[in-house]
């Protein structure tokens, strides 16, 4: 393998600096708007795939955000990078004791110029995955200019400042499918061609993609028509899998492919690949090993049990993958095993900085041990051509 392509990461994670919303927000919502409180942390874990956290009058320092009467705790599992493994815990933290390539831009660029990172595609934290934060608060005008000033200090600030090494993803507002269109349109006026999404819609109380009255179709039209890609990320459902309420961590970091997996079925048998043919999905940190299986299983199930799928999808579900679907991973060597079943133009790469999972700074030398024995043209693929497709970004 020749040298490696400098990598196009399309899952990073930015965590917000205090001022976005603070900075952004009308007088009269800046004592319930998201703002950064240092508290005490009391006692926090993380069983059956729930966090359950509280301030505490004793403990470590924590830089918790407020939001209305949510109160959620900065952890090092979302801050990890510089730390050790062994230290890699569900423990509090502060910004000061952050790595500062968490949440200033100068500091991220330093960041991937040592671990041979290009450019960067960050979801983001306080919000979660797609933005769910702000559709479960009560204050829904509130709710409104929070996602617009996300998107605001995304696009103006954290990509702005970067000289065009950070990607903008935005995120919308969940709870009124015509709202986040024209979010998605106000953003692709500016260039941005990502937005979250939720994977499983239903399990934060949304309509499913299967809905008859169809409530997502706005949205994904918006998406379509300005070839912005819908990215859904392990955890947008706010329901990571898992066995049972007291099994360890490890079993739900195991299983975090399963929701992407069941994503995907929804996808393949909804008919919203048929109705909106430009439409484009990815799915971020889901890994690829799985996707030939689900291919396989999705098609036979559309024509051996023809009679009783209820899918109404006129090609076989393998049909609307091609092109229209991204997979994503940082470590599947059994998914490059299978990559001429997954599709070597729908594979990309990330590096997942600065989460726990990441492979920085190290993640060179990573990619060399598992591109080992590929070509050069579907490594360049992988690390940065496919995503310069899947973003629509400027080959140059």
């Amino acid at each position: 393998m020749a040298d490696l392509p400098l990598i196009i990461s399309v899952d990073d994670h930015v965590i917000e600096p205090p001022g976005v919303w603070q900075d952004r927000l009308p007088a009269k919502y800046k004592d319930i708007g998201p703002r950064v409180v240092r508290a005490p942390m009391g006692e926090m874990t993380f069983v059956g795939g729930k966090f359950a956290y509280a301030p505490g009058t004793d403990g470590p320092p924590c830089d918790w955000w407020y939001y209305e009467d949510l109160k959620v705790p900065q952890t090092r599992l979302s801050a990890a990078a510089g730390f050790d493994r062994d230290e890699v815990k569900v423990t509090a933290i502060t910004y000061e004791e952050m790595r500062p390539g968490c949440y200033k831009v100068p500091d991220r660029i330093a960041d991937m110029d040592v671990n041979h990172v290009d450019k960067s595609l960050c979801f983001p934290s306080f919000p979660r995955f797609c933005g769910q934060t702000f559709m479960e608060a009560e204050d829904r005008e509130l709710a409104d200019l929070c996602v617009k000033a996300y998107n605001d200090w995304m696009v103006e600030e954290w990509c702005g400042d970067s000289g065009g090494r950070l990607i903008p993803l935005i995120i919308v507002q969940l709870w009124d499918a015509e709202l986040a269109a024209a979010e998605v349109r106000r953003n692709a006026e500016r260039g941005v061609h990502a937005t979250c999404f939720s994977e499983i819609p239903p399990y934060l109380g949304l309509p499913s993609i299967h809905d008859p009255d169809r409530f997502w179709d706005p949205f994904f039209r918006a998406c379509e028509e300005t070839r912005t890609t819908i990215c859904m990320h392990i955890g947008s459902s706010s329901k990571m899998p898992s066995t049972s309420p007291d099994a360890p961590a490890a079993v739900g970091s195991t299983l975090t492919f399963n929701n992407a997996m069941a994503s995907l079925a929804d996808w393949l048998f909804s008919g919203v690949l048929a109705r909106f043919p430009g439409l484009r999905i990815a799915y971020s940190e889901g890994q690829i090993g799985w996707i030939p299986y689900i291919l396989e299983r999705a098609d036979n199930v559309w024509e051996e049990n023809r009679g009783w799928h209820g899918s109404d999808i006129p090609e076989p579900p393998s049909h609307y993958y091609k092109d229209r679907v991204f997979g994503c991973f940082f470590n599947d060597v059994h998914g490059l095993k299978n990559l001429d079943a997954i599709g070597a133009d729908q594979v990309t790469f990330e590096t997942d900085y600065p989460h726990s999972d990441s492979t920085w700074p190290h993640t060179k030398e990573v990619a060399e041990k598992l591109f080992d024995g590929l070509s050069d043209d579907v490594v360049r693929k992988i690390v940065r051509t496919n995503a310069i497709d899947m973003l629509s970004l400027d080959p140059d």
